[in-house]
């Protein structure tokens, strides 16, 4: 069974730095894309970053290139969330999620991932 864990959420003020973790356990990690979204009260899921099982290219949201960056750890069953210059507007509740058999085309959809954390709440002060 796979399990997801996110940590490091906490609460800053713009323009500071934030470090997400996720944790994976149950299955070979090499074999599972990963990804972040978030979510805020009323709205959808929205996508912001995601690596592929090879750790290659990373993909992310207009919103946040240039200044998050996702890596994955495939020795330590880990991937982070890099988050700097933060905004009011990044204030969400993150989740990372995982994917056994993702194709490139579905990378930004929530429903592309089969498997989710409890989320962590990031929460930027202006």
């Amino acid at each position: 069974q796979v399990q997801v864990e996110e940590s490091g959420g906490g609460l800053v003020q713009a323009g500071d730095t934030l470090r997400l973790s996720c944790a994976f356990s149950g299955r070979p990690f090499s074999s599972y894309g990963m990804a972040w979204f978030r979510q805020t009260p009323g709205k959808e899921r929205e996508f912001v970053a995601a690596v592929s099982r090879s750790a290659g290219r990373p993909i992310y949201a207009d919103s946040v290139k240039d200044r998050f960056a996702i890596s994955r750890d495939n020795a330590k069953n880990t991937v982070h969330l890099q988050m700097n210059s933060l905004k009011p507007e990044d204030t969400a509740i993150y989740y990372c999620a995982a994917s056994s058999g993702i194709i490139l085309s579905q990378t930004r959809y929530a429903s592309a991932y089969n498997y989710w954390g409890q989320g962590t709440q990031v929460t930027v002060s202006s």
